[in-house]
């Protein structure tokens, strides 16, 4: 038999132990050490590590064995073991997301068939190698789950069919029923955390990023995964149950068009753009999709129950198929005594529809390089407007009020995006022509710049823009500032 070291770094981790092919040593060796490193092999007495599975930022999953189980039962050992270049509290806050994904296994797998049961959380002592102290590593066993994610999948067997996504999503939708209420969020719904396993069971993985709910809505520790996360939770702000469904529905439509999130968002327009991409998508289905990805979290479902409800009272379908093998080809038949048990039945009744909520407008968000052009743009305005008003109006109340009605026009405009991109540069280029063409600047303006009066004009609206987007800068610095702390 071979054990892997699971020592970072070692340079030969695999190690070949041919007396552990003998059942009795197997049962009752004490302890076995890396030829390379003398790294400790038989983690807490009992799991063998046999090979690598994955490796990330913080450690490490490896595919092993149970020793005392009858049938050397198989599981996966994951290794809390970040890199050095993490600060004392970048670690700190590693190991208490390592903590918690235990804790969550222990409080959701067990009791839920379609969660990875944990086995054991243990941490050993591993020797240095030059003799000096050594470091602490930090172990989770859980259950293994035979199967493919729904990442492996897409990259193998490309997008899904509307009655192959409705499957999945009914049946993680479910899984959320039970997670959401047991106060926990998930924050890291994405299809490399969704797999499905030979007899076709879908399994939600991955709660290392899990959170507790207080009240409804918690802070954010900024964990996240980029594209899959909603603004809230980019944002370091709270996070709810439907910030689960706002993952979720980027999962589901990445499984229907086989792009990137990254692909799908225009980041200028704050749109999700994917039915484009999608293959005969269901309108009803799109809907509901839709509702999911808003930006704000009030608009969207605020429940899994919610999106169940929503889906059940679209159009009726035909029903999925029974079957839900894998599509990698055909599996051999397993007894109906080995089959695990399926999960519990948690189908909802039929409901009467539900009448539509009424929509406000959607107004997509201004990024922040927008909201400085914009801020730019309405100080340059200004300015003109200024010159303007006053080479035609004096000095006057008159001119003031007209000012002020003019620049809250212009803000209104851009606010509902009436006026945006190509229209702004447009909209400037020609205020400048026509207060050219009427302000006698040598009246009007005490001073001067030169000899020629666009020069003057330049200045003067240049200067109010540039205020304009220092005090926008100001203000968003300290309002971003301020709601750390509200």
């Amino acid at each position: 038999m071979d054990l892997y070291c699971t020592r970072p770094g070692c340079a030969k981790p695999i190690n070949p132990f041919p007396d552990l092919d003998d059942a009795e040593i197997l049962k009752t060796v004490p302890q076995k050490y890396c030829t390379t490193c003398g790294m400790p092999l038989i983690l807490a007495g009992r799991y063998l590590p046999q090979r690598l599975l994955g490796q990330g930022g913080f450690g490490a999953a490896f595919l092993a064995c149970d020793r005392y189980s009858p049938r050397m039962r198989p599981c996966v050992v994951k290794q809390f073991q970040p890199s050095a270049q993490l600060t004392p509290s970048q670690l700190q806050t590693a190991q208490v997301l390592f903590e918690r994904e235990a804790e969550a296994l222990e409080e959701l797998g067990n009791p839920h068939p379609q969660i990875p049961d944990l086995y054991a959380y243990f941490e050993v002592a591993v020797p240095s190698r030059t003799g000096g102290t050594g470091d602490r590593c930090f172990y989770l066993a859980q259950e293994f789950i035979d199967g493919k994610t729904l990442e492996a999948e897409l990259q193998e067997f490309g997008a899904l069919t509307t009655e192959a996504l409705l499957e999945i999503l009914q049946a993680v939708l479910k899984i959320l029923e039970f997670v959401h209420a047991k106060g926990v969020i998930h924050r890291d719904i994405k299809p490399s955390n969704i797999m499905r396993d030979r007899q076709g069971v879908i399994y939600l993985l991955d709660f290392g990023a899990v959170r507790q709910a207080t009240k409804g809505a918690t802070k954010s520790t900024g964990i996240y995964s980029e594209g899959f996360a909603p603004p809230e939770q980019m944002q370091g702000g709270a996070v709810f149950p439907s910030t689960d469904l706002y993952a979720l529905a980027v999962t589901c439509v990445m499984l229907l068009t086989n792009q990137q999130p990254t692909d799908l968002y225009d980041s200028y327009t704050g749109r999700w753009d994917w039915q484009p991409h999608a293959i005969a998508p269901d309108p009803h289905l799109a809907a509901v999709l839709d509702r999911m990805l808003r930006a704000t979290p009030s608009d969207r479902y605020q429940s899994a129950t919610e999106v169940l409800q929503a889906l059940q009272t679209g159009p009726r379908r035909s029903p999925p198929a029974p079957s839900s093998a894998p599509r990698s080809g055909p599996v051999a038949p397993v007894p109906a005594t080995q089959l695990p048990a399926p999960p519990p039945s948690t189908a909802l009744q039929p409901t009467p529809p539900i009448p539509p909520t009424p929509r406000r407008p959607a107004i997509a968000p201004f990024s922040t390089w927008e909201l400085l052009a914009s801020a730019g743009f309405t100080g340059f305005q200004a300015g003109l407007l200024g010159i303007a008003l006053t080479s035609l109006l004096g000095t006057s109340w008159l001119s003031g009020g007209f000012w002020i009605a003019l620049l809250v026009a212009l803000v209104v405009a851009q606010a509902y995006r009436l006026i945006e991109r190509v229209d702004l540069l447009i909209l400037a280029g020609a205020s400048v022509a026509l207060v050219i063409l009427i302000a006698p600047l040598r009246q009007a303006l005490p001073v001067v710049i030169g000899s020629h009066p666009w020069v003057t004009i330049m200045v003067l609206a240049g200067f109010t823009g540039l205020l304009a987007i220092a005090g926008t800068s100001l203000f968003r610095l300290i309002y971003k500032v301020l709601s750390r702390f509200w």
